[in-house]
Formats: structure tokens, C-alpha cells, sequence
């Protein structure tokens, strides 16, 4: 039986119903969520989900988002009486899912906390008042009664260092929050139609489980020693039943790909500390773009051995800088100093403050790991403010950069392995040349391209192959508006030499360039031939490549006389 409140009163709603014996989902949904964690962007919502357990013992899995506050409430307290709840299992402490953790508390404070050790210190600050706990570890199990025995995995680093899945022996459910989630929210309760859910759960790895590919492995090897599994209960999105086990394996390809990456950077961050963490997922997510394994260290939960582990694996290294305060000041210091000790001088790396207003000095790391002989990636990057958009493409784009360096031997390489003469037939394959502009916010990029065709007649569409590792990439997304604008054959060079330039990450790349506003806000180049304004419509992903298809809405030619410059190539397996 499902009930669900009117959707036409609130884009905010909930939704109950009953997924197995003594077993209710507790689904909010949050209809019109368009940006996510680091400030991603996704299409269709999301949820926030939570799992009531009514057995000889009663346990509620994780709360909600605190934007739920009072339809949260009043929907769990019109299943039972909050007084009656014996435990709350928290799955990880991220504030969508922890957010009423404190206002349970209020209500009942008879309640047992049920998490990980790391869980309950974050909790301790999240709460600020007393509460019983119980801390749990891999293989511990909960007696519920009537057969209701809830089993613990430890999954840290997906993608919090807190992380556990919850295993209930007998409705063989596992409760896994962000693991196998994804941000797509409607009114089936299950994974009834893949084709729809399969872009939103890809991106949701990419962006938060990607980084983590080596923990993923970790946690796919600690389930496969748990009974089976029937129906696997998210945190976001649709729960898995139907294709389960495809989406699962899925995530063990995507893992093992990423695993196998001949390049790793080990990024080091204080989740909590000030934007550390959003930030520390964009630089990642930027790393991510060419193909170079992420290892994301939390500081907070590691100790030296395990540092000098991954140290002696990096090429590259990321140091979101900790504070100089605090209870974990002189731990954080003696990992910093073991980072450094571990440095040498064929690593590449890169600095970050993350506005916690109290960051170890980034010039004198900086200038410590230089004495060392190790490479600077990008110009470090001060965070003082709240980050915007610009501050995250900014981090995605320094991200690129410093993948880039580390796969430039490789990138060479793959140029020079086509047969010569299928590359060069490969090469008379022509285009025009165009530049594509585009703003989100504060923050705008542009990109020089000739794979460009048009592709449909009604609607007008186009498709454009974008690299993977383009800055641009971020902006071409599904909803996304942009601009293409037409060189004109005989005065394009001025534009593509500007255009060509390799930008700083966070550069305006119209400087000194005459530009003017699409009605989108997307620039339009003054000296272009002609424009085409906008809209992502689909994304096909291909080895190195997104083919994008957009739809045109609207367009100018300013002269009829000239015509689209050509971009001819002699060689077909590099631009």
C-alpha cells in the first residue's frame, strides 16, 4: 500500500510504503533539486530515503534532510509514536541524510545511536548534547526479534569516511545510503524502467563514488560475503530490486577501470573544514576527467603507515590545507609532515585553502615541497569566500590540469599508434571551425571545435564531440544552454590563436575578446560569422568522448556573403 501527499500543493512530499514484512520506506521527495554536493547538476530531483523497522524492537535507518523538518516529523509520527523507536541507525553523517538527527533526539531521547565509531565523534559536534550510542564495526549484528537481525558492513570512504551498510537477515534488505543511489526522483518506489534511471546513476558514480573506485572494490568484496540480497534500500532515488544485480555489477566494471589506471593522485582534505570537502570532490572530479585514479584521504581517519601507503603510489599529490587549531592540530601536522617526508622530486602537486579561516600557511608547504624537487601543478588555489560555481570550475579545472601533466607521456604515445596509412586517411575527414561559449552563474568557458554536424531537421539539432578532459565538458550537460559561434573563412585565426591558448585554471577566456549576451547570458563573439543558441537535449558517451545533441532555438548570420571556415587535418587520431 502506497500513500502519497499531493504533489500540485509542494514540490516537496513524501512518500511511504511498505517494502517488505514490519518494513516502510519513509521517501522524501524533493522534486525540483537541481544542483547537488559539489554543485553538479542533475536533471529530474531527488530523494532523501529512510527505513522504519517495526519488530519486537523498532529502528529507524537514517532521518532526512532538514528542508523536511516538519513533513518528516509528522509522517514518521503518524507510523509510531517517536517515544516507541529503540534505535536509529545512522548510515553516514552527511547532513541529507543526518540533517533531523537532533530533532528525533529532542522528541525521543530514549533512542539508541547505532553507527560507526567515526560516525559517533561527527555526531557528538552535529547533536551538541548527550545521547546513548552504540558502536558498531563490520560483523556486529542488532537483535530486533522476529527474525528482524540487522548485520553491519563497514564501508568507509563511500563517499564519507563513515560510511556502513545495514543488512536485515530477514527480509534480506541492505540498506546502503549513498552506495548504488542515484539523484532521480518520481513516484515508483523501485528500478521499474532502466533506460530512465541509467544517466542519473552513472553521473552519481562518476561524481562521488569514482573518486573512491579502490573502497568501492573494498565494499563490493566485504558484500559478497553477506547472504543474498533482495532488495537493496538507497538513500537517493528509486530502490534496487529488478536490476539489481546488473547495476551492481556495474559498479565493479566502473571500479576495476579505474582502479587499473596506470596514474593515481592521492588528494589529502578535512571533510567539515570550512568547503574542504565540496572542494576536494571537484578537484577530484577534474582529475577524474583523464583517466587518472583518484585517491581521496580523509586526514581525519588516517594514520601515518597508511600515508606513506599511498604516497609511495601517487604521481601526483592534493593538499587541502587543515587548521592549525583544534583537537586533531598536531595529528594533522605529523601526516603533513610524513606527506612531506614521502615527497620526491617525480611527483606533480597542488595546494588548496578551504576557507575554514584557519588553514595552515599554504606558502610554506608550498614552498617546503618545492625545496623538494616535486612539480607544481597550478598556482594554489584561496578560498575566502562561500564558493560559487566559479570557485568549483575553477577547482575542476586545476583538477584537469594536473591529470593532464601526469597522462601527457601517454597522450603522446596514442598519437603515434595508428597505422599510418589508416591515419591518414582518418585525417581527410574535414569540419568547420567553430567556438563554443557557455556561462552557469559566475561561471563561463569556451572551447575551440570542428566536430560539429547538424543532425536533425525537426527539431533543429546538432551534435558536437566534446573531450572528455575539456573545461568545457561541466557546461554541456542535459538542460544546459550554450552558444556556437561560426568562424568565418579568412578571419578566424585571430579567434582560434586565443581560443587555442592554454588558459590557467579559472581564467576569463573572453579577455580582450568582444563579446555580447545570447538570451541565455551565454557570450556571443562579435566577430564571429554567425551563432546558434542552445539546449543539451542528450549525451552519448564514447571511449574519450561526449557526443552532445542540442537542440537550436535561435541563431544570426551576420554576413551571407562569407562562408565557415574549414579545418583540414593531415592526421586522424589526434587534433
Amino acid at each position: 500500500m502506497v500513500a502519497l501527499t499531493e504533489r500540485v500543493q509542494s514540490r516537496l512530499t513524501i512518500q511511504t510504503v511498505e517494502i517488505a514484512p514490519e518494513t516502510t520506506a519513509i521517501r522524501s521527495l524533493d522534486w525540483d533539486r537541481d544542483r547537488f554536493d559539489i554543485e553538479f547538476v542533475i536533471e529530474n530531483g531527488t530523494t532523501y530515503n529512510s527505513f522504519l523497522i517495526q519488530s519486537q524492537k523498532v529502528a529507524l535507518v537514517d532521518t532526512s534532510h532538514e528542508k523536511f523538518r516538519q513533513l518528516y516529523l509528522d509522517t514518521l509520527s503518524g507510523l509510531i509514536d517517536p517515544t516507541q523507536i529503540d534505535y536509529l541507525v545512522v548510515s553516514h553523517t552527511e547532513p541529507d541524510h543526518s540533517g533531523l538527527v537532533k530533532d528525533l533526539l529532542h522528541l525521543a531521547p530514549q533512542i539508541t545511536v547505532v553507527a560507526s565509531k567515526v560516525a559517533i565523534q561527527f555526531l557528538e559536534e552535529l547533536v551538541n548534547q548527550p545521547f546513548k550510542r552504540q558502536i558498531v564495526k563490520s560483523g556486529d549484528r542488532l537483535d530486533l526479534g522476529n527474525g528482524h537481525e540487522l548485520e553491519f558492513v563497514s564501508t568507509p570512504n563511500l563517499h564519507w569516511p563513515d560510511t556502513m551498510l545495514t543488512y536485515d537477515h530477514k527480509t534480506q534488505t541492505l540498506y546502503t545510503c549513498d552506495v548504488f543511489g542515484l539523484h532521480y526522483c518520481d513516484d515508483y518506489t523501485y528500478d521499474e524502467n532502466l533506460s530512465l534511471i541509467e544517466p542519473d546513476y552513472k553521473l552519481y558514480y562518476d561524481c562521488l563514488m569514482g573518486p573512491n573506485a579502490r573502497a568501492v572494490l573494498s565494499a563490493l568484496k566485504r558484500m559478497s560475503a553477506l547472504p543474498p540480497v533482495t532488495t537493496i534500500a538507497t538513500g537517493h532515488g528509486p530502490l534496487l530490486q529488478r536490476h539489481k544485480d546488473e547495476l551492481v555489477e556495474r559498479y565493479r566494471k566502473w571500479s576495476q577501470a579505474q582502479a587499473k589506471a596506470e596514474t593515481t593522485v592521492a588528494l589529502f582534505y578535512l571533510p567539515e573544514y570550512g568547503d574542504s570537502d565540496r572542494l576536494a570532490q571537484a578537484i577530484a572530479n577534474g582529475i577524474g576527467k583523464t583517466g587518472v585514479m583518484v585517491e581521496l584521504v580523509d586526514l581525519r581517519v588516517t594514520d601515518i603507515q597508511e600515508i606513506r601507503e599511498v604516497m609511495g603510489l601517487a604521481a601526483g599529490i592534493v593538499i587541502g590545507m587543515p587548521s592549525q587549531s583544534g583537537a586533531d592540530a598536531a595529528h594533522t601536522q605529523a601526516l603533513l609532515n610524513t606527506i612531506l617526508a614521502a615527497s620526491h622530486s617525480k611527483q606533480t602537486f597542488g595546494l588548496f585553502e578551504s576557507g575554514g579561516g584557519d588553514d595552515e600557511s599554504v606558502y610554506l608547504l608550498r614552498n617546503k615541497l618545492q625545496e623538494t624537487g616535486v612539480r607544481e601543478a597550478f598556482a594554489p588555489i584561496l578560498i575566502k569566500e562561500t564558493p560559487t560555481e566559479a570557485t568549483y570550475q575553477l577547482c575542476n579545472e586545476a583538477g584537469t590540469d594536473l591529470g593532464q601533466w601526469l597522462t601527457r607521456d601517454r597522450s603522446i604515445k596514442q598519437m603515434k599508434s595508428l597505422d599510418g596509412d589508416l591515419d591518414k586517411a582518418l585525417g581527410r575527414l574535414s569540419g568547420g571551425l567553430y567556438i563554443i561559449t557557455a556561462k552557469k552563474g559566475e561561471a563561463s568557458s569556451a572551447m575551440l571545435a570542428s566536430w560539429v554536424t547538424q543532425a536533425s531537421f525537426e527539431p533543429l539539432g546538432i551534435t558536437i564531440a566534446v573531450a572528455k578532459d575539456r573545461a568545457i565538458e561541466s557546461f554541456m550537460h542535459v538542460g544546459d544552454r550554450f552558444v556556437l559561434n561560426v568562424l568565418e573563412e579568412g578571419n578566424y585565426q585571430p579567434l582560434m590563436r586565443h581560443f587555442l591558448k592554454r588558459f590557467p585554471p579559472g581564467a576569463d577566456r573572453f579577455a580582450g575578446i568582444k563579446i555580447y549576451s545570447s538570451s541565455s547570458g551565454c557570450p556571443i563573439l562579435a566577430e564571429a560569422l554567425a551563432y546558434l543558441e542552445c539546449e543539451v537535449v542528450s549525451r552519448m558517451e564514447t571511449s574519450d568522448h561526449w557526443v552532445v545533441y542540442s537542440t537550436v532555438d535561435a541563431g544570426r548570420l551576420a554576413n551571407t556573403d562569407s562562408l565557415t571556415a574549414v579545418h583540414h587535418r593531415k592526421v586522424g587520431n589526434h587534433y
